[in-house]
């Protein structure tokens, strides 16, 4: 796979057969034991090194450099290691911030209705999620069971998902956490953030339709979240941040940023071995930044192994959908055995490696 050159360096959690998981980084199609580098390295998470903030970020990165494209480091064929949830998941935020996604969901969910709702361009709305379902890409998804109410029925049921669907998104994950009551702005984002992973946050449809009034998503979201097995360092991604879209209205000055910290990520969506989307982080209305600064507005606190996701990124044209609803309105969903491939490069350049899953079916009911 391309984009794991010496500019790139993720970290990520594997191990060989009869020996325990540490860190490793991705070259070529070589992963490098970094092990050798310190006891933070020869942990079966990356919470240890993350926690340390970053100064020791900046400088392990030059260590791993030496280490890697130096040809010091031990390596495996890429194929022949087992990759593990890179990181312990402390908390997990999905946000809401794409305008062409939100839009188009609007269209689908209230068709008689205002797409957007008054307070979407006010603030990064989100949810609270479930950090104990996120899983490592290649993990099968089971359809999840959940209570729907069918449009030509008096009353709801409870059956497996009949409208399963992905949603293609970036997380940012948290490494030196914050003091509770204090808030995060947006000039402090590189303070906290330890690096950018690529998120499906799968979704059942059907399920979500019927709860999410008034209190938002719930079981059509909890059941799974898959996430590549490799997190990019932010300094990684520097060479590919962009300016956003124009807001409008100019968000309160909490949010306000002076940086551009919108990312020039491609994106696609594999269906079966077919791309079925294509689209770009770059589009996202609300920006990393403004999702944290949302987020510990309050107090909040952010703590070590904290993932906030985007939300679904959708482009402005037709085939950049990032969710199946939005492709084929409502048309066509994920049936057993498909198999979904999300995969992001950022620039051309630095690969975020991909998001794979399998679609098992449900549970036996009875």
């Amino acid at each position: 796979m391309t984009g794991f050159g010496p500019d790139n360096l993720p970290y990520g959690i594997f191990s060989r057969p009869g020996e325990a998981p540490r860190v490793g980084t991705r070259v070529g199609d070589d992963v490098v034991d970094l092990s050798p580098l310190g006891a933070e390295y020869r942990q079966g998470t990356l919470n240890a090194l993350m926690s340390m903030g970053r100064p020791v970020w900046e400088a392990a990165r030059m260590r791993v450099r030496d280490m890697a494209v130096g040809g010091l480091g031990e390596r495996f064929p890429a194929r022949e290691v087992r990759m593990h949830l890179p990181f312990a998941v402390a908390d997990y935020v999905d946000f809401y911030s794409s305008l062409e996604h939100a839009t188009n969901m609007g269209r689908l969910f209230r068709p008689d209705g205002d797409p957007l709702l008054p307070n979407w361009r006010r603030l990064p709305v989100g949810y609270h999620g479930r950090a104990g379902t996120v899983a490592v890409s290649g993990t099968p998804v089971r359809r999840p069971w959940g209570q729907a109410k069918p449009a030509d029925a008096d009353e709801p049921v409870f059956r497996p998902t009949e409208r399963l669907d992905i949603e293609l998104e970036l997380g940012f994950v948290v490494g030196a956490g914050s003091i509770l009551g204090e808030p995060v702005s947006p000039a402090r984002f590189r303070d906290h953030v330890f690096g950018v992973v690529l998120v499906n946050d799968w979704s059942a449809r059907d399920v979500q339709a019927w709860e999410y009034q008034p209190l938002g998503p719930f079981l059509g979201k909890s059941f799974a979240t898959s996430i590549a097995a490799w997190v990019t360092p932010l300094d990684a991604l520097e060479p590919f941040r962009v300016a956003g879209p124009d807001q409008e209205p100019p968000p309160l000055p909490y949010l306000a940023a002076a940086e551009p910290w919108n990312l020039d990520v491609e994106l696609e969506v594999e269906l079966n071995g077919e791309v079925v989307s294509r689209t770009n982080a770059r589009h996202l209305y609300w920006s990393m930044p403004q999702q944290l600064a949302h987020l510990t507005a309050n107090g909040a606190s952010i703590r070590t192994g904290d993932l906030c996701a985007s939300g679904t990124i959708s482009g402005p044209e037709p085939g950049s959908e990032g969710s199946l609803f939005e492709r084929w309105r409502g048309e066509r969903f994920l049936e057993d055995g498909d198999e979904v491939v999300l995969r992001g490069v950022a620039g051309g350049q630095v690969a975020l490696g991909e998001v794979r899953g399998k679609i098992l079916p449900a549970l036996d009911g009875s």
